[in-house]
């Protein structure tokens, strides 16, 4: 019997009990429904994990102090990173494109009536092209504003909107932990994170901050993009090699500084957003799971109902291997079909949520073509029992089976 014509009879078996083979294509259904819209869900979250790290600037490392000791014990951080410490890398170390040291802390705001806390970060003009961070009205301080030890500020939006609202902010002045400074720039908008809102910063110079408003001489980190991404492991290793022997630390002890790496967040991020997919997608496959066993139920009941029907169809010359194909392409063919309904409904969900609630959902092809191929496996394996029981039925006995 030709395939099509075997696909027809299936059709027609399936047909006859409409409502039963609903039911049956259901747990198929929901099952690759719930894989896409899982897989949608957590390649959503990938993508806004990435755009989160690139927003803060690429090829980038950061230097920070290390922790303090007691003993074994972790008592905080020290304070050994200085301004000489961030020229000497910038001098000796190859592959750095540009640095740009900063401190920081948090820091009571006002102007006029109004009060805020916010960040204050003291840097250096670098800080917005290793960051991306560009000005959106007025202007970033400069090399001469560092130089005069200026009280010039560069604002966020949620300074901006906390402080002036909707009003001019570029040219006023404001209170910075009782100082004035002058307003000369607002920062373009970034976008809160899960752990942070750059937007809720004031940007000053780093020598004004260390001199006129906290007085202090050590650094919180120190800036660095690299020339090439492939770079990194080597500038790495020459900033250690650098700071270790400015801060005499002998060989075989733990160096008092850490370099962070934004590469490895990124593929820390990747691993676990890929975990948070196969977890999803693990419990998605459960109703899978079932769905399968459903469709083995229902094709060992259709076997025993249509028993003397094999017989006959035996009894005219049809092989057990035309018999096996017969009830295993029946059993495909619901999978099948459930598995195009479950994908249209996960791509549908996973759209939905996307526009109706807070997560963002990636629709990928390859999430379409695990939903298909998930189907078609389902219908293999749990077809394959009763298939098989089908074709090795007694012909005489099947035909005198009421």
């Amino acid at each position: 019997m030709l395939l099509w014509q075997v696909i027809k009879v299936a059709w027609r078996g399936i047909l006859a009990n409409k409502l039963r083979t609903t039911l049956t294509m259901l747990g198929i259904i929901i099952g690759v429904a719930a894989i896409i819209a899982m897989l949608s869900l957590g390649e959503g979250a990938k993508k806004q994990v990435m755009e989160s790290i690139s927003r803060f600037g690429t090829n980038q490392l950061k230097v920070r102090p290390g922790a303090a000791r007691l003993g074994h014990v972790r008592t905080g951080s020290v304070e050994n990173l200085t301004m000489d410490d961030a020229e000497a890398i910038e001098k000796e170390v190859p592959g750095v494109r540009s640095i740009s040291p900063s401190v920081g802390s948090t820091g009571q705001l006002k102007y006029a009536n109004k009060n805020a806390t916010s960040l204050i970060t003291g840097t250096t003009p670098l800080f917005m092209e290793i960051n991306n961070f560009p000005v959106a009205e007025g202007r970033f301080f400069d090399e001469t504003d560092i130089k005069l030890l200026k009280r010039v500020a560069a604002i966020g939006t949620t300074v901006k909107k906390d402080l002036f609202e909707d009003g001019p902010a570029i040219g006023e002045e404001i209170k910075i932990e009782g100082q004035t400074f002058t307003v000369i720039g607002i920062m373009s908008t970034k976008g809160q994170t899960s752990w942070f809102d750059p937007d809720d910063q004031v940007f000053i110079p780093v020598s004004t901050y260390m001199r006129r408003l906290y007085n202090q001489d050590f650094l919180n980190d120190i800036n660095i993009q690299v020339e090439n991404y492939e770079d990194i492991p080597d500038v790495k290793k020459g900033i250690e090699r650098v700071l270790r022997a400015r801060h005499r630390i002998p060989e075989g002890v733990e160096s008092d500084f850490s370099i962070r790496d934004f590469s490895e967040m990124i593929a820390t991020m990747q691993k676990t957003s890929q975990t948070f997919s196969i977890l999803l997608s693990g419990i998605a496959a459960v109703s899978l799971l079932v769905g399968g066993i459903g469709v083995m139920n229902i094709m060992l009941v259709s076997v025993t109902e249509r028993t003397r029907e094999i017989g006959i169809r035996m009894a005219v010359g049809a092989r057990r291997s035309d018999i096996l194909r017969q009830f295993l392409i029946e059993a495909l063919v619901i999978t099948v079909s459930g598995g195009l309904i479950g994908i249209a409904i996960g791509v549908g969900l996973g759209a939905s949520i996307s526009y109706f609630g807070d997560w963002e959902t990636v629709i990928t092809p390859f999430s379409i073509a695990l939903g298909f191929f998930f189907s078609v496996l389902i219908g293999l394996i749990f077809g394959i029992y009763p298939a098989r029981k089908a074709s090795l039925l007694d012909p005489i006995e099947a035909l005198r089976y009421e």
